[in-house]
């Protein structure tokens, strides 16, 4: 609709003699109540009219009728101009954009962003919250692909700290050399029975302690665990060997605990960061800072950055005795990441408890001076919760993402199978079926919702086939390919005065339109949530136009029914383009 702008500036032109910019001429959808397709917003234009806003609009709305061909009627209400565009606008459209092989494909723009995601701890499984990590960091990296972006994924793990070594310690007290391979069970899974059992065993520690009447802050210190544990952590930082042979070890049964997930939730990465690697990296960047005057040194030898002109706080830098904090290294890491891929753009998909931090280290490293420090984004996401309560891990009490996995496909599988729409199925075809079905319904119902928003996941709500679900819109995509096959249809363009199309075929024309828009609006927010939306729109608005038409196969052959199985074409490929977007796969038959 680009066009409307143009000649509205040549209307405003000739009336009113003023050059106005495009960004002046505000357009928009007609609502549905008043007749039309695009709506001007007069009331911008009225300081170049000096006009009431309704005699404004009807000036130009005459104007754009008898100058612009398209525009058949217009209609004003208020400072509103409704304008009615010619079928035939329309339908050449469809024909010669929507149906276009390059509809809705962004050219390479030549920049390159990262993606890092899901970051794990290697002290326990993934849970519901790595899911929306998961999920989220996958589904932006595509979007930023189908924008144009060259896309890096990348994962930073948390392999090492206190933490690591308390499952190790555990593992080693009273795991009597059991492995994954014994126990049966997947190695983060096995690790992260070891943390819990840390946690336990601790727990009574200081209970016994504060009977012998130490405060609970002094029984936490000095329970003996904590304290082996520290010490643990002290040998693996001194390159102790047997310490660093369990560490290796048990890492390694998490990773290939993690892959087998990962390959379950189908997200993927380009490369992997070991915190291991980069805990020490930051200390240059300190030196420089200092030289610089950005940091500065308290008397006891700490380095720090005074923060509190910028509303934030004085932050510590680097430790009195030279250890680095957390900043120290993700200041290290940001500017390794960098120098390895040298990125226009870097986006860190991590929970909002982390929003000051990421405050904290993007300002610091501006006042480094680091020109592509304006290029850093932290995509902030709220928690899940779900109907019965928080989630904590050291009481074992997560929702393991192994197990909530196999939920949503046995729930698929039972719903699916009360349906009785799988009898002619092979049991490999309804095994994939049960797996495409269960995740679009976890993976849409977590996408669906803005990132910023913290969310009650309820698995049963998101495996409806009815409403604004995943299954929902798999089935829409289903139904469409069962009528393509049943009216055995082959590709072709409508002539150019074909023509009578009804309402609902006209919106779902207007709707198609706005696929490519959708990306870019998505792909700016770093929100998958407003694809995902559009593609329930999409689906919903077909269902209404499969039970408004007369039935397509029944159609006589002909322009109609070519143009009518073009609609459901398409209409298909943006849903299975859109949900391949989500992370989603859409099936051909449900």
């Amino acid at each position: 609709m680009n066009f409307i702008i143009t000649e509205t500036q040549k209307a405003i032109l000739e009336l009113y003699k003023e050059e106005v910019a495009e960004s002046v001429i505000n357009i928009q959808d007609t609502r549905k109540e008043f007749e039309g397709q695009v709506t001007i917003v007069v009331f911008p234009i009225t300081k170049f009219s000096k006009k009431s806003p309704e005699q404004t609009a009807n000036e130009i709305g005459t104007f754009l009728q008898s100058h612009v061909e398209e525009v058949t009627k217009f209609n004003v209400v208020k400072g509103f101009l409704n304008l009615s565009i010619a079928e035939s606008y329309f339908i050449k459209q469809f024909n010669n954009e929507i149906l276009s092989p390059d509809f809705g494909v962004y050219p390479s723009n030549g920049k390159k962003v990262m993606v890092e995601y899901s970051s794990p701890n290697t002290n326990k499984p993934l849970h519901l919250g790595h899911v929306r990590n998961n999920l989220l960091g996958y589904s932006v990296s595509e979007l930023l692909k189908a924008y144009g972006y060259d896309v890096v994924k990348v994962n930073l793990v948390n392999d090492r700290g206190i933490h690591i070594c308390k499952s190790m310690l555990a593992w080693q007290k009273w795991g009597n050399g059991e492995t994954p391979e014994s126990s049966g069970l997947k190695g983060d899974h096995l690790v992260g029975k070891y943390y819990v059992i840390f946690d336990q065993e601790y727990k009574k520690e200081i209970e016994a302690l504060k009977a012998e009447g130490q405060t609970e802050d002094e029984a936490k210190k000095n329970a003996p665990l904590i304290k082996e544990a520290q010490q643990m952590l002290l040998k693996w930082e001194q390159g102790d060997e047997e310490v660093v042979s369990l560490w290796k070890t048990m890492n390694e049964w998490v990773y290939a605990g993690f892959n087998v997930t990962y390959k379950n939730l189908g997200v993927d990465f380009d490369k992997f960061y070991y915190e291991s690697n980069t805990y020490l990296l930051g200390k240059d960047t300190v030196d420089e800072g200092l030289a610089k005057g950005v940091f500065f040194k308290k008397e006891d030898g700490s380095v720090w950055i005074d923060l509190t002109a910028d509303g934030l706080d004085q932050k510590l830098v680097l430790r009195a005795d030279g250890t680095s904090v957390y900043i120290t290294q993700d200041l290290g890491t940001a500017e390794m990441k960098h120098d390895d891929f040298n990125m226009d753009e870097s986006i860190y998909v991590v929970g909002n408890e982390q929003d000051y931090h990421f405050k904290v280290l993007f300002l610091i490293l501006e006042k480094l001076g680091k020109s592509w420090a304006k290029g850093l984004y932290h995509l902030s996401y709220g928690m899940v919760d779900l109907p019965n309560g928080k989630m904590k891990s050291r009481e074992g009490t997560v929702v393991d993402a192994d197990e909530l996995i196999e939920s949503m496909v046995t729930t698929a599988r039972e719903k699916t199978e009360e349906l009785g729409k799988t009898n002619d199925f092979t049991t490999e075809d309804k095994e994939q079926l049960y797996k495409n079905i269960g995740l679009g319904a976890l993976k849409y119902f977590l996408l669906k919702v803005e990132p910023k928003k913290r969310l009650l996941f309820n698995p049963a709500e998101s495996i409806d086939f009815q409403g604004n679900t995943g299954p929902f819109i798999q089935y829409t995509h289903a139904r469409i390919k069962s009528l393509l096959s049943k009216a055995e249809y082959k590709f072709a363009v409508n002539s150019a005065d074909f023509s009578g199309i009804s309402d609902v075929e006209l919106e779902m024309i207007l709707l198609l339109a706005k696929y490519p828009s959708e990306i870019a609006i998505a792909a700016k927010a770093y929100s998958p949530a407003s694809l995902a939306n559009y593609l329930y729109e999409l689906a919903k608005l077909f269902n209404k136009f499969y039970h408004e038409v007369p039935p397509i196969v029944k159609t006589e052959d002909g322009e109609e029914k070519q143009f009518r199985l073009n609609l459901c074409k398409k209409t298909a490929d943006v849903i299975y383009t859109g949900m391949l977007i989500l992370g989603i796969t859409s099936p051909e038959r449900m």
